[in-house]
């Protein structure tokens, strides 16, 4: 999984301004890999509709996944011939990849996609970019999967879609209906800094940049569409799965693990009432709160079962110090996540030890407690002890939340230095704060790049 670095921190949405009639806000890419027959058909049906039917300046880019028929031919035809349709060469095959490189380079504030068979019915476009224009949305993607979603397609590809999406709803909590629909849009800002973390290059791209910009909290807009199968797709059903299915496993691991730097695709949405700064409120205090006594409740059942166990084979203060220990790393690594909302790996030594300060500090007050309830009582019941302890566990709790919202995990109000540079370069990724120009200079990519172990 990579974790390099990308450009920061997303601005507020906003609408976008209308513009002069020569800059594209919409560029629509058309990944193809040996299309010859259905590349022009495509091409000019699409550029009828978003003539008659767009209200801005557009584009239309096909990208030419190392076709090796007369793609290429009719792609240069269709860019000499019509002006708002150009093509990029690619000369290794993978439909992340293409859309990875040409979303990379392009200057238009919105960023589309569509299969070139145009299962997907063109009149859903203009909704699907809608809400990216008015800053409603930060992506937004076609779903056959919906209510009021009109599909025909053979059985077999409706189970294997329905099935492929139990898979992400019950493996990494996806909340999106259809991952795999070839028709998708992302505003540029937001591919800008979401692309470098999406590591797949083939046919679970889609999924991948979903999942993170979902777990990342970013807003995904649905639009039901139309859709009619195309007998004649050239889509590998069991090797696409079983690349899903892998795909699946790696982002699950890096999800559990913290290692993706998530909080690079924050924004402020200043239209949210709810992220407004109030005064004399201190911001996220409710929310952190209710994430504290959760995972306190939870910790305390698992101390009071560590304790518990360690009883039944040594004395009291024994069995109180190793219970505490153990119940006290797990709170501190769930309430960073959970409670504090910090992901990455990049300061969890410094927390945990922080966190043991704050252990050390619960263990004064449980043994303090543990020991004048054994200077009262020579031999006090099991119950009573439990009691004594859970008394001292609540008022442990309460230092404990001061302490890591002061102390451990305080809330700098100011964003500090960047953490996170950029220190690996790959071929369709930029390095700087240039990011569209440099891989505008990087592409297309020359042959001696050619992967043919690529199966795509």
């Amino acid at each position: 999984m990579r974790t390099d670095s990308s450009p920061g921190t997303l601005p507020a949405r906003e609408h976008l301004p209308a513009t002069d009639a020569g800059t594209p806000v919409l560029d629509v890419v058309i990944p193809v890999f040996n299309e010859e027959k259905d590349l022009q058909p495509c091409v000019r049906r699409l550029h009828e509709h978003l003539t008659r039917t767009f209200p801005y300046a557009f584009r239309i880019t096909i990208a030419d996944n190392a076709s090796t028929d007369t793609t290429p031919l009719v792609a240069a035809r269709l860019a000499a011939e019509v002006p708002e349709v150009t093509t990029v060469r690619l000369e290794r095959k993978g439909r992340g990849r293409a859309l990875r490189t040409v979303w990379s380079a392009s200057d238009a504030p919105i960023l589309a996609y569509m299969d070139v068979d145009l299962s997907t019915d063109l009149n859903a476009l203009l909704p699907l970019v809608a809400p990216l224009i008015s800053g409603h949305s930060d992506l937004a993607i076609g779903s056959r999967l919906t209510r009021s979603s009109r599909v025909v397609r053979g059985p077999k590809r409706e189970f294997v879609s329905r099935a492929y999406n139990l898979i992400l709803r019950g493996s990494l909590q996806a909340r999106f209906s259809d991952a795999q629909c070839g028709f998708k849009a992302i505003r540029r800002e937001v591919a800008r800094v979401l692309l470098p973390l999406v590591e797949d290059t083939g046919w679970f791209f889609d999924t991948e940049m979903l999942v993170l910009a979902e777990r990342a909290g970013l807003r995904i807009h649905e639009v039901p569409v139309d859709w009619v199968d195309d007998p004649d797709s050239t889509v590998h059903i069991v090797r696409t799965a079983t690349d899903d299915l892998k795909g699946v496993w790696r982002i699950g691991k890096a999800l559990a693990s913290g290692s993706l730097p998530l909080d690079r695709l924050t924004r402020p949405f200043g239209d949210d009432p709810r992220d407004r700064e109030l005064s004399g409120v201190p911001g996220g205090l409710a929310r952190q709160l209710v994430g504290f006594c959760v995972v306190g409740g939870l910790s305390t059942l698992f101390y009071l079962l560590l304790y518990s166990g360690f009883r039944q084979f040594c004395g009291a203060q024994l069995a109180n110090a190793p219970a505490l220990l153990v119940s006290a790393v797990a709170n501190t690594a769930a309430n960073r996540r959970l409670t504090f909302g910090v992901r990455g790996r990049g300061g969890a030594a410094r927390h945990q030890a922080q966190g043991l300060v704050v252990f050390g500090i619960g263990l004064a007050l449980t043994s303090g407690s543990l020991a004048a309830l054994h200077t009262a009582t020579d031999s006090p019941a099991h119950s009573t002890e439990l009691a004594v302890l859970i008394a001292a566990n609540l008022a442990a709790t309460v230092l404990r939340f001061l302490l890591f919202r002061v102390w451990v995990f305080p809330d700098r109000g100011e964003p500090g230095p960047e953490p996170y540079r950029t220190t690996h370069v790959r071929a369709d990724e930029a390095a700087d704060g240039s990011w569209r120009d440099v891989t505008a200079r990087l592409s297309p990519v020359h042959p001696h790049d050619n992967d043919p172990g690529d199966p795509r």
